[in-house]
């Protein structure tokens, strides 16, 4: 490929030096100067007579465009173009410094297998980065040069990326879990209150149409039959039946508040870019606690379904099973802010009895108002708070006032929440109250099935 190449400083450096050894050479009666000077000068005319023309092929590789680790890598894949000496490579991240770094070019090929037009081999160069981020990241930006002639000459510098990588939040695992008021299903890992095949027993009742003969309790039966007339042992008229309590499964509605992503630098709250990708967000909270919750409710037997506030579209309907985590991580990690938010006419609809986790900063009424009116519908609701814990050491004094009220306004909102019978779970919590003695808790507390 055609490129336009340039000489650097030091080309003209480098003849400005030759002049001036020339010079004092014939001043000084120096023959050794002047040839010295002669070699430079011819030196800089041999290299801007050969300097290539055209430039090799620089791509910004990785293995897979979606990863859960929190390593991420790519590749910088460099075929050089015939007579380009080293690559000079400028790597960025958002929040990083950039990583400069100068490449030397392969030696061309002498085997007998196939080759390049160039002669010369590809040139691979890793690189990665550690992130605490998730989601669709533009993790990897690389600007790049080719060099010729002891970097005397240069190419017009391109970039290539940004890389986008699709980071998978991690889930931890969950002992426990709060369940809604009431199940639903005919079966399922969890016992309801109405009578039918299950585990639990409910009570012992006399023999109607419609049960099964393996449930008889003949002890029972026994007991309760007294002797008949003319005859030693009892007269079996009334059989009994042992009844258990019927099994079902949760129906749990996951809401996910991806319309403002927030990080501990108050200074980064209007541009969200900034942020180093060392730094968890409030939406990578919510997408690991959303997560989080999604795995333990489906390696339980629940239905699990996903509604993103962020987005109009057609939420993700309760199902169960290992396909519908698959389907529920990429829903998650997709998760964004999109523009401006839009106002919603009406509250998203709900299963019935369905148990509904909100994931959220509360910074605006929004979720806080659509929780009450699920919780108003009949709906456990259980607000999850995402918001990381601020950075105030090194803010301005007008953010420090102005995050001071929106805190107040928020511990309201969350008071009122409170007190309105929706239950309250800090995710960043730590110390003698984690997330684990919260969840324990709710799940202990005795609810109506």
């Amino acid at each position: 490929m055609k490129t336009k190449w340039w000489p650097t400083s030091g080309m003209a450096v480098t003849m400005v030096l030759a002049v001036v050894i020339f010079l004092l050479g014939m001043l000084t009666g120096r023959l050794q100067g002047v040839a010295l000077a002669v070699v430079l000068l011819l030196g800089c005319g041999w290299i801007q007579l050969r300097h290539p023309h055209a430039s090799g092929t620089v791509r910004l590789t990785t293995r897979s465009g979606t990863t859960s680790e929190s390593r991420v890598g790519a590749t910088v894949s460099w075929q050089p173009a015939a007579g380009v000496d080293a690559l000079r490579l400028r790597t960025t991240a958002p929040g990083h410094r950039s990583v400069d770094t100068v490449v030397a070019a392969p030696r061309p090929s002498t085997s007998s297998g196939p080759s390049t037009s160039s002669g010369s081999e590809e040139r691979r160069i890793p690189i990665s980065i550690r992130t605490a981020r998730t989601g669709r990241r533009p993790i990897f930006t690389v600007d790049h040069q080719e060099r010729y002639g002891a970097g005397l000459y240069t190419s017009a510098g391109d970039t290539a990326g940004p890389m986008s990588i699709t980071v998978l939040p991690k889930a931890t695992p969950l002992r426990e879990v709060p369940l809604p008021y009431r199940l639903s299903g005919l079966t399922g890992p969890h016992d309801s209150r109405r009578a039918g095949d299950g585990n639990d027993l409910r009570d012992i009742n006399l023999f109607t149409p419609g049960d099964r003969l393996r449930r008889i309790d003949w002890r029972v039966t026994a007991r309760r039959n007294g002797p008949g007339p003319g005859t030693s042992g009892p007269a079996i008229t009334d059989l009994y039946v042992r009844r258990t309590h019927a099994t079902a499964d949760a129906a749990v509605m996951l809401v996910l508040d991806s319309r403002d992503e927030v990080g501990p630098d108050l200074t980064t709250w209007n541009d969200s870019s900034s942020i180093p990708e060392d730094v968890p967000t409030s939406l990578d909270n919510a997408r690991a606690a959303a997560l989080t919750m999604a795995r333990r409710y489906l390696q339980a037997g629940d239905r699990v379904g996903l509604e993103d506030l962020g987005r109009m579209h057609r939420p993700v309907p309760p199902s169960g099973g290992q396909r519908q985590l698959q389907r529920l991580s990429m829903r998650i990690a997709l998760a964004e802010p999109e523009g401006e938010p839009r106002a919603r006419n009406r509250p998203p609809r709900m299963p019935s009895g369905a148990l509904i986790v909100v994931f959220s900063t509360f910074l605006d009424n929004e979720t806080w108002h659509l929780a009450q009116l699920w919780h108003g519908a009949g709906h456990r609701v259980l607000a999850v708070d995402v918001l990381p814990e601020p950075d105030l050491r090194n803010a301005p004094r007008r953010l420090v006032t102005a995050y001071r009220i929106i805190a107040m306004e928020r511990h309201d909102r969350l008071t009122a929440l409170a007190r309105s019978g929706v239950e309250v779970i800090d995710w960043t919590a730590t110390g003698d109250r984690p997330v684990q003695v919260t969840l324990a808790a709710l799940t202990r507390k005795r609810v109506r099935r």
